[in-house]
């Protein structure tokens, strides 16, 4: 039989601070950026289609270098956003599975919990302010 989540046992800090309920809170919230994510990523995909689309039916008359360049700025800026959006998906899964296995909210730098506020503000950190601000005296 398997502790609560929020029950700790002895020697085990890093167990998250937060009751099932708090935590089926996070999730919820996870979920709801995850989504967005995954239709901003959806939406990035329909523009480089319609870019590509686009380049494809200029003709020599109607396109120009300066466009081409435009362009394939343009669709390199897309590129970058839909890779920094499947990093970020990637980061709100890890913390979903910290959710499952019991180890959200939890410091993996001092092993301290991390505080309600932050994890509301950032719910997909796996450092607290403390360490935040160590990492950035560096």
């Amino acid at each position: 039989m398997s502790e609560p989540a929020n029950e700790k046992s002895p020697g085990d800090a890093r167990r998250t601070p937060f009751s099932k309920k708090e935590l089926d809170y996070f999730r919820a919230l996870i979920m709801e950026k995850r989504q967005a994510a995954l239709e901003d990523i959806e939406r990035m995909r329909g523009q480089l289609a319609d870019a590509r689309e686009q380049s494809e039916n200029d003709t020599a008359y109607s396109f120009h270098m300066a466009d081409a360049g435009t362009d394939a700025m343009e669709r390199e800026k897309l590129y970058l956003m839909m890779a920094r959006q499947q990093k970020y998906l990637g980061y709100l899964d890890r913390a979903l599975d910290r959710i499952d296995n019991g180890t959200y909210g939890v410091c993996k730098v001092t092993g301290n919990p991390i505080s309600r506020e932050r994890l509301e503000a950032v719910p997909h950190t796996e450092i607290s302010i403390e360490a935040k601000l160590l990492q950035n005296k560096r």
